[in-house]
């Protein structure tokens, strides 16, 4: 039996065996003396789970929510009895299924690999590193420096937590069915961060606003934040506009690298 790629599931089965290798092998746990636990999010067809179980450096676990995808494998590879999970990766309670951390790897949904990392970062200190296979135009923009139209919230938000290595492109002639977009491998190394000296909840709000009004100055874009700072303060509206003053907020976000946003949000919390 074949897997039918579903639309709606975002699937593209990739079938360039060289470029599932190349995949697998850029997955490089930190030397411990165990195995170090995986878990491939959407395995499909077992494209990269193969070369995976090959693996004696890993303890592989995969999550997948195509129903018709878990009886191929399970025909196909049935060493994975016990090590695959038929469920939503954005709904899992990822702690009752590793007690302790855990690497990921996946040939990633495009449609809600947004999702995918926002929820790696839920499990940051737990996620050492992460390889995978997303739209091409994503890797750039999470891999892209300050200063760029691509650069954005996820640029923001991961490289806070990660170093980013743009891998690989890979092109749609590598998947059936073939995709519109261009696609590309990255991978991601927990960096040595462990606090960013403000308060976590307030940088997320400052990066998300900033960038959703990317074509407005910060002035304008965070004024609703700077308003809820000066209502905590007492502030008139001159000590406002004072504030609105500093020279950082005649800048648009694409301008500001982790540590400048970092320093924002301790002058608007």
């Amino acid at each position: 039996m074949e897997v039918r790629a579903k639309k709606a599931l975002g699937q593209h089965f990739l079938t360039d065996q060289s470029v599932a290798r190349a995949i697998v092998d850029a997955l490089q746990p930190d030397a411990v003396s165990a195995p170090m636990p995986v878990l491939e999010i959407g395995p499909g067809m077992g494209v990269l789970s193969q070369y995976l179980l090959e693996r004696t450096d890993i303890d592989l676990k995969l999550v997948e929510i195509d129903s018709e995808s878990v009886v191929y494998l399970m025909q196909h590879f049935p060493s994975l009895a016990g090590r695959l999970l038929e469920a939503d990766f954005l709904k899992m309670n990822l702690q009752k299924f590793f007690a302790g951390d855990f690497c990921i790897i996946g040939n990633f949904p495009y449609n809600i690999s947004s999702q995918i990392f926002f929820r790696i970062l839920d499990y940051k200190d737990r996620i050492p590193q992460v390889v995978c296979m997303i739209q091409k135009e994503v890797a750039e923009r999470i891999a892209e420096k300050p200063g760029t139209k691509t650069y954005g919230i996820l640029s923001v938000l991961l490289q806070a937590w990660y170093d980013i290595e743009y891998v690989m492109s890979v092109g749609s002639g590598c998947f059936a069915p073939p995709p519109k977009v261009q696609s590309a491998v990255i991978r991601l190394r927990r960096n040595a961060r462990t606090q960013l000296g403000c308060d976590e909840g307030l940088f997320k709000a400052v990066v998300k606003t900033a960038f959703n009004q990317r074509r407005k100055t910060l002035r304008n874009s965070l004024k609703p934040l700077a308003r809820a700072k000066a209502q905590r303060q007492g502030w008139d509206d001159d000590a406002l506009a004072a504030f609105l003053s500093d020279p950082v907020f005649d800048l648009r976000p694409e301008r500001l690298g982790v540590e400048d946003f970092i320093s924002l949000t301790l002058l608007l919390g």
